[in-house]
């Protein structure tokens, strides 16, 4: 079956809490077609027209990135695995990056000054899949890659729980591999799994140095979302166009690392019946380790091991 959900204040939270109430129940296997606002909690269909911007229905929560949900998925038990199926991911017309303006990672590193704010405004056509902006008199274009930086289910904790950070049930995992044709896999805490989905982003790259990538909204998300009662996880893995994915989120990137690189050598032992020192050499050869983000407070590493590599 499929959901459609426009977009409006009923529909929207900003912080994790596993007592909200869900916006909608679905089965195992049912499809969304969505649409989610830009990471200002506004929303334009076209160039020129004026955004509307919507109110988190969840009043006294913590207000960060603008999500659709918590969708309740029938038959997701606590330790049970949620894919997310991206099946279409469609940008809007227009969005925005910035770099500096605040004290954090970028400002620190790069040596920026507070007060040296840059802000770029891109016009997005996801016909051609090509965004242009202005840095003074000069144009410049790049490629889309669209994807969905927050895809999360509820965590085990109890209490309200900001987005920034990223966490062993998903949330805002920020990787660039997520596009379309995706398949992610999050370790279910509580049942129903509670969904999310939100913070577009038209193009980023690894590390998201600037703490945004190009935020857009999404003219329309299509997603699936299946109960998996044979897989058992930790942490969140995926199956992209590119490769298996891995992911480890930890505030020290050394730690993140390990993690991910840990969670690569149990995929490959499970899928080649390796022993792990085994799995281990071959992951030295044939497995890239990559900066997800380190712009959210928990840092990011994706170990990414291409299709077709081990034959």
């Amino acid at each position: 079956m499929i959901h459609k959900l426009g977009l409006k204040t009923d529909h929207l939270h900003g912080s994790f809490n596993h007592d909200y109430r869900p916006i909608l129940a679905i089965d195992s296997g049912d499809s969304l077609h969505l649409t989610t606002p830009d990471i200002q909690w506004g929303y334009a269909k076209s160039k020129g027209e004026a955004r509307k911007f919507f109110d988190s229905k969840e009043k006294e929560e913590k207000c960060g990135h603008p999500m659709i949900g918590p969708i309740f998925v029938r038959g997701a038990r606590a330790g049970s695995v949620l894919e997310v199926r991206l099946n279409e991911i469609v940008p809007g017309s227009y969005g925005q990056n910035w770099a500096g303006g605040v004290s954090n990672w970028e400002n620190d590193k790069l040596d920026i000054a507070e007060d040296d704010l840059v802000s770029l405004n891109w016009e997005l056509n996801h016909t051609t899949m090509t965004g242009s902006c202005y840095i003074g008199k000069r144009k410049f274009h790049l490629g889309l890659s669209p994807f969905m930086g927050l895809l999360g289910v509820a965590p085990l904790e109890p209490g309200v729980h900001a987005t920034p950070p990223p966490r062993y049930c998903g949330g805002n995992i920020d990787c660039k591999e997520l596009v379309q044709g995706s398949k992610l896999y999050l370790p279910v805490s509580v049942d129903g799994a509670l969904f999310s989905v939100g913070d577009g982003h038209a193009l980023q790259g690894d590390g998201e140095v600037s703490g945004t990538a190009i935020e857009c909204p999404m003219d329309r998300v299509d997603l699936t979302l299946t109960v998996k009662e044979d897989m058992s996880l930790k942490r969140p893995r995926a199956n992209t166009p590119s490769g298996w994915i891995t992911f480890g989120f930890h505030e020290d990137l050394n730690e993140a690392a390990a993690m991910a690189l840990n969670d690569m050598v149990e995929l490959m032992i499970e899928h080649h019946h390796l022993r792990k020192t085994e799995a281990t050499a071959l992951a030295s050869v044939a497995v890239d380790l990559r900066v997800t983000q380190v712009v959210n407070g928990v840092k990011g590493i994706h170990a990414v091991l291409p299709h077709g590599s081990i034959r």
